[in-house]
């Protein structure tokens, strides 16, 4: 058995308060990640394609007021 395996039989066996706990802790664990990885690509310049073309968007006159 992997790991996931085991992880998804751990999960499925959890009760109503555990899961609950464990869906929080979960979610706030791939928001860590995700602002992590959003850090490492805008530091590196992975991300500056996006931000010239919403300029270059803006500057056409291709946007809108939200």
């Amino acid at each position: 058995m992997t790991k996931l395996e085991q992880i998804e039989k751990i999960v499925t066996e959890l009760d109503k308060s555990e899961f609950e706990a464990f869906s929080v802790w979960f979610e706030a664990l791939q928001a860590e990640r995700w602002d992590r990885q959003m850090e490492t690509d805008a530091a590196s310049g992975k991300l500056d394609h996006l931000a010239e073309k919403a300029f270059a968007d803006f500057r056409a006159g291709k946007t809108r007021r939200l």
